[in-house]
Order: structure tokens, then C-alpha cells, then sequence
């Protein structure tokens, strides 16, 4: 009896484990497709109501233009553009740099109690709201920006880097850390056994190893970055003007659209410019994003 048993009761197992097999499989499939889907939606809604604003202007002044007077009907959005660019770029100088530094720290340097206390902190900071970061920003950096690079006003494109340089620290302190850790500690072992020092095995062995981990970090901080609203709106000065230097006010495309879609009439050419706007930044995302795939990939096939 029991050898008959034993058989169909494997066979059985078999069976549940290609279900299960099976079902995780088309579980992973139908999100995939759904993820391309809601970015083909959102295409679709962009283009749809963003691009009936060339009825009322042309494609090079809408993107070169220098003035953006909604209400005068002069939809110029290169001072957006400019002032998004620019807050970036500040807060990744900042925010790429130190976080892998932190990482690496955290990761190889520091000690057991030292890393079980600063891991929870830094992922810790990552569930701040924004609106927290720009309250912050708004009533304790800018004025210490105004006073000590004797400024008019606080609120420009440097503050605005800062608290989104704080903003993407933890994701990339955290993905950073993790592709650190991940690698293989012969990597470690090899490079001492050469006559490395430690400082040396960790720039030149540990660090290049978790390249492709760090500039995942790196990227994700990033997109978390451009496409940040609340903070940048409330420290940034939202002029729209063509910025000379990062101590001047400025005004994202984000904050822009966040600022003003609540007042516009529906269906206006305010309202389709507001829409072009958002269908810019998609396009500037979706470039940064295909760029950095490539460089990853590029970096992959070298190693």
C-alpha cells in the first residue's frame, strides 16, 4: 500500500508546484504588462490634452520661449526647464557623492552597533512627507542661506537642491549600501592577500564591483528628484525667470503645474499649456531613465 501511496503523493506535489509555478509566472507577466500600460494611459491622457496648446502658440516658442505669461497668453517654458534642470543637478552634486559615501561607511567602515544604528535612521529619513522637507527647508535653511551668502531672499535654486539632495539621500544611501554588501567578500579577501590596504581593496576592488548597484541607487534618487512638487515649491522662490546662477529664485515644471492647475478654466489654452508641460517632463524623464539603462547596460557588458 504505502508504495503505491508514495508515488501518487509525489506526483501530486509535482502538480501543485507547476501550478504554482505557473501562476507566479502569468502573476509577473500581467504586472509587467499592466506597469506598460498605466505609461501608455498617461501618454495617451498627456498628448491628448497637452498638445491642442500649438493651436494658440508654435513648438519653438512654447520650448524656448523666456516668458511664461499664462494669463497674457505667452506660454514660454524655458525658464521651467532651466530652473528643474537646475535644482537637479544641484541636489545630484550633493546628494550622489555623499550618499555613497555614507553607504560605503555604513556598509564597510562602520561598526556592528554603529551600522545597526544608522541604517534604520537613513531609511527612516526616506519616509519624511515632502511638505515636512519643505517646512524645514522654508523656516530653517533659507534663512541661513540669505544670511550667509548675503542674499535678498533664501528661497532659490541652491535651497531647493539641498532638500531634495536630502530627499534622495536615503535611496540612494540605502541601494547603495545594499549593492555594497552584496558583494563577494573573496573580492575583499583577494585584493589583501595582494598587499592592498583597506582603503585601497574598498576604491579599487569593493566599490567598482557594486558599480551597476550604486548608479541604480544613483538613478532612482534621481527620478525621485525631478519629479519631486511640494518641496521645490515652497523654496524655491517660483520666479519664472531664466536663471543666471543657483542663488537666484527659480520655478520648476512640477511646481508650475502644482501651483497653477487648480486655477486654471478647464479646456483653456492655460489649461492644454499646463498638460504640454507635464508631457515635456515626461519626455525629460523617460530620456533620463532610457540613458541611464544604456549606461548600465554598456558598463555591464565591460565588466
Amino acid at each position: 500500500m504505502n508504495i503505491g501511496v508514495e508515488p501518487r503523493t509525489f506526483e501530486l506535489k509535482r502538480r501543485h508546484a507547476r501550478v504554482h509555478e505557473w501562476t507566479a509566472e502569468w502573476v509577473i507577466i500581467g504586472s509587467g504588462i499592466a506597469t506598460i500600460v498605466f505609461v501608455v494611459l498617461v501618454l495617451a491622457l498627456l498628448l491628448r490634452d497637452g498638445l491642442p496648446v500649438f493651436r494658440y502658440t508654435s513648438l519653438p516658442k512654447f520650448l524656448f520661449g523666456r516668458d511664461w505669461l499664462p494669463l497674457s497668453g505667452v506660454f514660454g517654458i524655458l525658464p521651467l526647464i532651466l530652473g528643474s534642470l537646475l535644482v537637479t543637478a544641484g541636489a545630484v552634486v550633493i546628494a550622489v557623492p555623499l550618499g555613497v559615501a555614507v553607504a560605503v561607511y555604513i556598509a564597510e567602515v562602520a561598526p556592528p552597533r554603529v551600522k545597526e544604528f544608522l541604517k534604520p535612521i537613513v531609511e527612516t529619513l526616506a519616509a519624511i512627507p515632502s511638505v515636512v522637507i519643505g517646512f524645514i527647508g522654508l523656516l530653517v535653511l533659507a534663512p541661513v542661506v540669505r544670511q550667509v551668502f548675503h542674499l535678498p531672499t533664501g528661497l532659490t535654486a541652491f535651497t531647493g537642491s539641498v532638500m531634495l539632495a536630502l530627499m534622495a539621500l536615503p535611496t540612494i544611501t540605502s541601494i547603495a549600501e545594499d549593492a555594497i554588501t552584496a558583494v563577494p567578500r573573496d573580492y575583499r579577501a583577494a585584493s589583501l592577500a595582494l598587499g592592498a590596504t583597506r582603503w585601497q581593496t574598498i576604491r579599487m576592488a569593493v566599490v567598482p564591483a557594486a558599480r551597476s548597484g550604486i548608479f541604480a541607487g544613483a538613478m532612482l534618487g534621481i527620478g525621485r528628484v525631478i519629479g519631486e512638487t511640494m518641496a521645490v515649491l515652497m523654496v524655491t522662490g517660483n520666479a519664472a525667470v531664466v536663471p543666471t546662477t543657483i542663488f537666484e529664485p527659480v520655478r520648476t515644471m512640477t511646481a508650475t503645474i502644482a501651483a497653477e492647475m487648480g486655477e486654471t478654466v478647464q479646456y483653456s489654452p492655460h489649461y492644454f499649456a499646463l498638460f504640454a508641460i507635464g508631457l515635456v517632463l515626461f519626455v525629460i524623464t523617460f530620456a533620463i531613465n532610457l540613458l541611464a539603462d544604456l549606461a548600465l547596460r554598456r558598463s555591464t557588458v565591460s565588466r
